[in-house]
């Protein structure tokens, strides 16, 4: 049960048990997107009606990077010593509860502290569900052989498009036929739902693991090397790339291009994220197994990813009919997918022992953008009213984070 003592246990998954545990943690991270992209989608619906401006709205989107910035490290921390499967299931319980509250808090509070309610409910949210990737990496690290570990967290991760789409179909079926409040208790009962099945999972999962003896984790070490930094820095640039659209792309929609129906617009471009991901794990393995160094491996899927990304976003400038603009947001979206086969299983590579505590630390600075550049997009668009300039900003952090990895990255383990 979930409140026995954990134990060391050397034997990875099982093939039975490894394929339950990721269609478990699929489901869960679609969870956890559905859940985060809820906010996004119905953020012009809910500015209108609270006649909220573009500033008072990047603030609520951004806002969940702030509590989304505050866990990373001590929900990987914790992971490695307590068990992913806690860590996970605890933070679920959380984030499914502010989604199902967040109506009711928009609505139902005093107008005078509506705002810095709306404001603490998305900081509550970011940080619980800041312990979710780091858990699931731990928990990999910890029941995966090495050859296996990659694969399986890259395939876990594509839960986040699934997600994503789940919300722009689905919700935007409802919020068209219903209201928005419809939208978070749909969604908020589906979370609610995973929380429950996956409580079931760990309940009747007899088998518990303790972290490794040496929990310390290396910080001094890790520092000093510039494959780390490169690591943190390419997930950071890529993150403000992933967060601006994930926060804006229904607003950049409803404002561009305002006769395109919104379930459209808000499912096409994450439709190819999923086979991107699949494309991206087959490239790596193609490569590893002709003899590429894990190095080289990494260094080649994350080019194509912020590469990628770039074109598609400086692409748009020129861009003036809402099926370019699908186009290019179709590339630029899906090619996040080969992210999940590069810097996101790299911390597993850097420092196997210690992947739930690396991948906390990379994930905070990786947050950072979440606030700073979904923040930034929305002063942008106050005072200048340019979507391209969000754009071209943001391709141009993708470039130097890319560059910046191609020459200092490392696939070869830095502490073990």
């Amino acid at each position: 049960m979930l409140n026995k003592c954990y134990r060391d246990f050397p034997e990875p998954w099982s093939r039975a048990e490894r394929r339950k545990w990721l269609i478990m943690l699929v489901a869960g991270t679609t969870a956890v997107y559905a859940s985060r992209t809820s906010v996004p989608l119905l953020i012009p619906a809910i500015a209108k009606e609270r006649n909220w401006s573009r500033t008072d709205s990047g603030a609520v989107l951004s806002s969940f990077f702030w509590g989304y910035t505050l866990t990373q490290v001590i929900g990987g921390y914790l992971a490695d010593r307590i068990g992913g499967q806690k860590v996970i299931l605890f933070a679920a319980v959380g984030w499914s509860a502010v989604t199902v509250a967040m109506p009711m808090i928009i609505r139902l509070v005093a107008l005078d502290l509506e705002f810095p309610l709306v404001i603490s409910a998305r900081i509550a949210h970011g940080a619980f569900q800041g312990a979710h990737f780091p858990g699931m990496s731990s928990l990999a690290s910890k029941q995966l052989s090495d050859k296996d570990r990659a694969a399986f967290f890259s395939l876990a991760t594509s839960g986040s498009a699934f997600g994503t789409l789940l919300t722009g179909l689905f919700g935007s079926f409802v919020l068209e036929r219903s209201n928005w409040q419809s939208v978070f208790f749909v969604i908020g009962a589906l979370c609610c739902s995973w929380t429950l099945l996956f409580y079931y999972m760990c309940s009747m999962d007899d088998r518990c693991f303790t972290p490794t003896e040496n929990a310390k984790v290396p910080w001094t070490t890790l520092f000093r090397k510039p494959a780390f930094w490169s690591c943190v820095f390419a997930h950071a640039c890529q993150n403000n790339c992933f967060f601006t659209l994930l926060s804006w792309l229904p607003t950049y929609f409803h404002d561009v291009f305002p006769e395109a129906k919104g379930w459209i617009v808000n499912m096409v471009p994450w439709l190819f994220t999923v086979p991107c991901t699949l494309i991206g794990k087959w490239i790596s393995e193609r490569l590893l197994s002709r003899g590429f160094s894990v190095t080289a491996t990494r260094k080649s899927v994350e080019a194509i990813c912020l590469l990628s990304q770039s074109i598609g976003l400086l692409a748009l400038e020129q861009i003036n009919s809402l099926e370019g603009a699908l186009v290019c947001m179709v590339l630029t979206i899906g090619a996040t997918g080969f992210h999940n086969s590069a810097v996101v299983v790299n911390p597993g590579d850097l420092a196997p022992k210690h992947s739930g505590s690396v991948f906390g630390l990379m994930n905070t600075v990786g947050s950072i953008p979440g606030f700073l550049g979904v923040y930034a997009a929305g002063e942008i668009l106050e005072k200048t009213h340019s979507w391209a300039l969000v754009f071209n900003v943001t391709a141009a952090v993708n470039i130097l984070g890319c560059l910046l990895y191609l020459k200092y990255a490392s696939g070869s383990p830095i502490v073990q």
